[in-house]
């Protein structure tokens, strides 16, 4: 019998402290063999205390390595040239990464088979693993670091009057059924990832800053920190009726709140980077990392739709009180305006933007790097067979004569045509549009 290394054969003259690694490194990547009692160079040596050797090996197996790793692997002895050995047959196990269980599930405890050695697996790669293994939301989905604190949650359920305990923890989807944290725990953890950044520009474009932020640790220090910041630079405007006294802010509190929370709750969490909040003296962009949820389009959360891509985060939040309910803030935006210039929606591949007019200034400039209103009338035609002048006022939220005048510049360009009469009339894509004229 021949025994040369190979990408899914080990050999081990002796057990020593990177066994269990050889184990998980198959159990990570496509299975493979350890031979015990066998040199490197294919020369067999054999195992003393075989019995003592092997029930070693069970040890390691049970009680050194993450998830149960028990049932994909085997161990056996085998007589080669009149030499007692241990075979080891590990199977490509079903819930990876495995890693060791005192090191946890990081490049240092993480190991995968590359070609004849054992190494430590990159985080990117890890982060695949989970995302293959658990096939879950980002979420739901194992977190990598599994070493988190809860100093800021438990204080903020305990004001509220919730329970945190562990078995809480469980129930809110911060724990897995395996005793994993989550990336919701991870989220709402002192170790969160993903941070805020917010500037105060001075005027109406980036040429100046006047101030900047970055809010970091549990989202939810992060929203009310971020929440106070914004505040900050939410000026108060003072009128009388009468003797009476009226204060009117240049943001509604409700929309710039409701702004904030679906910045937090909606965002992809895949994306590494900050969210972000722009404040300008005629506006605030509240800029979430990752486009719609496939499937959902701006007209349909214009209509009340919703689907939130973190449904454990969400859960929480509608918990805590801190959102009422699903599919009802954006609309809830739009009311706070009541007759003032409407905030604008804009969903873009990988970001979604909310941009809060400042309601005090009448008129506000356009927002450079987005959209022109005339293209994005002309995608809501591609979510709508037919629009109307109201659906555009909606839209860009503006009044009857800028709509209009928008209308008539695409009825000009032969990209749109009517249909209907006087208030019934519609609007649809041209013919001649639809062929790129």
């Amino acid at each position: 019998m021949m025994f040369i290394e190979s990408d899914r054969l080990e050999l081990k003259e002796i057990i020593n402290n990177d066994f269990k690694k050889e184990i998980i490194a198959f159990a990570n990547t496509n299975g493979g063999e350890i031979y015990v009692g066998v040199s490197n160079n294919g020369i067999v040596v054999g195992v003393d205390n075989v019995e003592k050797e092997m029930e070693r090996i069970s040890s390691m197996i049970h009680d050194g390595i993450h998830p149960d790793l028990v049932s994909f692997t085997s161990v056996e002895t085998l007589t080669v040239e009149n030499k007692k050995i241990i075979h080891v047959t590990v199977f490509r196990g079903g819930k990876p990464p495995y890693h060791l269980t005192d090191k946890g599930l990081k490049p240092s405890g993480v190991y995968v088979r590359h070609g004849i050695t054992s190494v430590p697996a990159s985080e990117e790669m890890i982060r695949d693993m989970i995302r293959q293994s658990d096939g879950l939301t980002y979420d739901k989905a194992r977190s990598i670091n599994q070493e988190l604190t809860f100093q800021y949650a438990s204080k903020y359920f305990t004001g509220r009057n919730i329970a945190f305990g562990e078995e809480n923890k469980r129930t809110l989807g911060l724990i897995d059924s395996d005793g994993y944290y989550t990336n919701a725990g991870m989220l709402l953890s002192e170790q969160c990832e993903h941070s805020i950044k917010c500037a105060v520009f001075e005027g109406t474009g980036k040429t100046s800053f006047k101030a900047r932020k970055e809010f970091s640790g549990s989202i939810l220090k992060q929203l009310e920190d971020a929440y106070e910041y914004i505040n900050l630079n939410n000026n108060v405007r003072a009128d009388f009726e009468g003797l009476e006294r009226i204060e009117d802010f240049d943001y509604p509190e409700y929309a710039l709140r409701e702004a904030l929370l679906n910045t937090i709750v909606h965002r992809d969490y895949n994306y590494s980077g900050s969210a972000i909040i722009n404040i300008f003296s005629d506006r605030i962009e509240f800029v979430s990392l990752g486009g719609l949820v496939k499937g959902i389009t701006l007209a349909d959360i214009m209509n009340g739709i919703s689907q939130s891509r973190n449904m454990v985060l969400a859960n929480i939040f509608y918990r805590l009180k801190l959102i009422e309910s699903y599919g009802t803030g954006i609309q809830r935006i739009l009311e706070s305006y009541k007759n003032n210039k409407q905030p604008q929606f804009l969903p873009e591949t990988s970001s979604f933007v909310t941009i809060l007019p400042n309601t005090h200034i009448r008129e506000i400039e356009p927002v450079v790097g987005y959209k022109t209103p005339e293209e994005r009338v002309m995608d809501l035609l591609t979510v709508k067979a037919e629009i109307t002048r109201k659906d555009v006022e909606k839209l860009l939220g503006c009044s009857s004569f800028p709509a209009r005048k928008i209308l008539n510049s695409l009825l000009e360009k032969n990209k749109i045509i009517t249909i209907g009469n006087a208030r019934a009339t519609r609007y649809i894509i041209s013919n001649r549009s639809n062929k790129g004229i």
